[in-house]
């Protein structure tokens, strides 16, 4: 019986990408993690140049002279900003994610297209917002030594609701999601839905390659609405029966283990952390930034341009925290995969069409501080791993694996 080295495996996968896709791949890697930095420092900016407008405190004094109608100004200065905000930093977010998309063929979206999307995105982001920043500059009117910690609870439950609500009412707006057809692929996942406890009917498919020509499938919403969506782009790369449940089968994961409740959990300390710290920071920042002038304390929405300012840099130093968070939910998805679909070759060769925008190998300290998932190279040595352990699992029954086992 031949000896299955992991380690030889996985470097044979890694081989099967030409050293010129390798570094392409660490460029567009390398290029995204720079991009942190500067999309914080354009939202930096940003913020810096409607704070010295005065757009905002001349809005606030003409709506609000004698200080006795806070919500209205509130939803004026929101939506204002808002707006700005989208106008100065469009160039940059066209440069970001579609000329830099399309320059490293990883779409052939059009500009059209691109700017479709972006004008459906931006009323749904004008909602979201300025209902937040109501609810925010309400608390900190009313409970001024606590809002930081009830602030936290309205975002986590913002988030869960809008989970909730975006497979039904916002991510028809931007694709067309169709049960998977019937066929071999469909039966087979069907069968791998039923052993793992997945309601079959909510595999769907979507024409994910309008925007990207990304390998990818994903997961979406929370109790009733959860579904597990499969990009057209995964079955336009010829992907086989085995990359599909592979793949299928992680997104499965993320569904049965619920790993957006997780999300939630660790946002609620994140968000606790992030809005004391806004309420420790706002007034030594508004000393330090020039034209501040005529903004008062945290209760005046004209100095929401300051909020931004430390919510943007605070969310940079947060990064490893996030993704490292992202990171624990990904591995536990590719262990459900291969513990209960039972394709850790199909899984493998998925990863490795990943690999054109995600680096395969990056050093340990930068996987820690920018990977949201583990690196290609140690997802595809843990499925060899798992294959020489449980050779007798290929080809099994969908499920888990037997107790004791």
């Amino acid at each position: 019986m031949t000896h299955f080295d992991p380690a030889a495996a996985t470097a044979a996968y890694m081989a099967t990408l030409s050293p010129a896709a390798h570094a392409k791949a660490t460029a567009y890697t390398h290029g995204g993690e720079w991009l942190l930095l500067w999309s914080c420092l354009v939202t930096v900016a940003a913020a810096w140049l409607i704070l010295r407008s005065g757009i905002l405190r001349r809005l606030r004094d003409r709506l609000n002279p004698n200080g006795d109608r806070p919500k209205r100004t509130v939803i004026a200065i929101a939506v204002s900003f808002v707006l700005l905000d989208w106008l100065i930093e469009l160039p940059w977010s066209i440069y970001t994610s579609w000329w830099r998309e399309r320059s490293y063929q990883l779409s052939s979206e059009s500009i059209g297209t691109w700017f479709g999307d972006a004008a459906k995105a931006l009323p749904i982001s004008l909602i979201v917002t300025t209902l937040f920043l109501l609810a925010l500059y309400t608390l900190v009117r009313r409970v001024p030594r606590s809002w930081w910690l009830w602030a936290s609870g309205v975002a986590v439950a913002g988030v869960i609701l809008l989970v909730v609500i975006t497979p039904i009412f916002i991510e028809p707006l931007f694709n067309t999601y169709t049960p998977a057809p019937d066929g071999p692929v469909r039966s087979e996942v069907v069968k791998l839905a039923e052993a793992t406890g997945v309601p079959h009917d909510k595999i769907l498919i979507y024409n994910g390659s309008k925007q990207s020509d990304r390998y990818t499938a994903n997961v979406a919403g929370l109790f009733g609405t959860a579904r597990v969506a499969m990009s057209d782009t995964m079955f336009k790369q010829n992907a086989d029966m085995s990359e599909v449940l592979g793949v299928v089968g992680h997104e499965m994961g993320h569904y049965v283990h619920k790993h957006i409740l997780w999300f939630a959990a660790g946002l609620s300390l994140m968000a606790v952390a992030c809005f004391w710290l806004i309420d420790r920071l706002y007034q030594p920042a508004l000393a330090r930034i020039p034209g501040t002038d005529g903004i008062g304390a945290l209760s005046d929405p004209a100095g929401l341009p300051v909020v931004i300012i430390i919510f943007s840099v605070l969310s940079l130093l947060a990064t490893p925290l996030s993704t490292t968070m992202t990171r624990t939910a990904e591995s536990d998805a590719d262990r459900f995969s291969l513990a209960n679909a039972h394709q850790p070759d199909g899984l493998a060769k998925a990863l490795v069409k990943t690999i054109a925008y995600r680096a395969s190998s990056p050093g340990k300290l930068e996987e820690i501080l920018f990977y949201d998932h583990p690196s290609v190279e140690r997802r595809v040595h843990r499925a060899m791993v798992w294959k020489a352990a449980h050779p007798d699992r290929i080809g099994a029954p969908y499920g888990p694996l037997p107790p004791g086992q």
